[in-house]
């Protein structure tokens, strides 16, 4: 598929591209820091990212700037932003491994099954069903209260920690299981 200068270059487009740019910037300094003052800066720059996601998206529909290329970068950014986060906790969090490697699979099975329907049937799917928008939404604000959590929940306990990690884990593998049986209809429609 060929994509126009102007579509790739769209303003909404470009701020996709920026998100991406910022990952190794806020992963950087996030793994870097030593003291509680240092991790305001991967917080500003991840807080940079998730108001250029709603901007991206506002100005898009606003005006009229909405593009299938525009459809493929905002979701790779969504989703190296949340790999990126997910992997800055690593270290710091035994459990955090388990989500990574769920997230891994899940986001491969999705990539795999897209690619392997477009090909059987020329179909898509359209959009994000509202659990897949749920759990990510939950994956968001669990990640940005680790993020933050030397700054404004320095006294957040390890098993609260534990219990937030399990909850989205067992909210994406939900995602996943449902996700499937989408996945199937699609490819058996003809």
């Amino acid at each position: 598929m060929k994509y126009s200068r102007k579509e790739v270059l769209s303003i909404p487009n470009i701020l996709g591209y920026f998100r991406i740019l910022l990952i190794p910037c806020f992963m950087y300094t996030y793994m870097t820091a030593e003291t509680v003052r240092d991790y305001y800066l991967p917080a500003v720059i991840v807080g940079v990212s998730s108001i250029s996601d709603m901007l991206d998206g506002l100005i898009a529909r606003r005006f009229n700037m909405v593009t299938e290329f525009g459809k493929l970068v905002d979701p790779l950014a969504d989703k190296l932003t949340q790999g990126a986060l997910i992997l800055c906790f690593i270290l710091k969090y035994r459990y955090m491994r388990y989500l990574l490697a769920l997230y891994v699979v899940k986001e491969s099975y999705m990539a795999v099954m897209g690619l392997i329907i477009l090909r059987h049937n020329g179909k898509r799917l359209n959009g994000a069903k509202w659990f897949g928008k749920v759990s990510t939404a939950l994956v968001y604000l669990v990640m940005l209260m680790l993020f933050l959590r030397p700054i404004l929940f320095p006294q957040m306990s390890e098993q609260t920690v534990n219990s937030l990690i399990w909850l989205c884990f067992f909210a994406m593998l939900a995602t996943l299981l449902l996700y499937i049986p989408v996945f199937l209809r699609l490819y058996r429609a003809a």
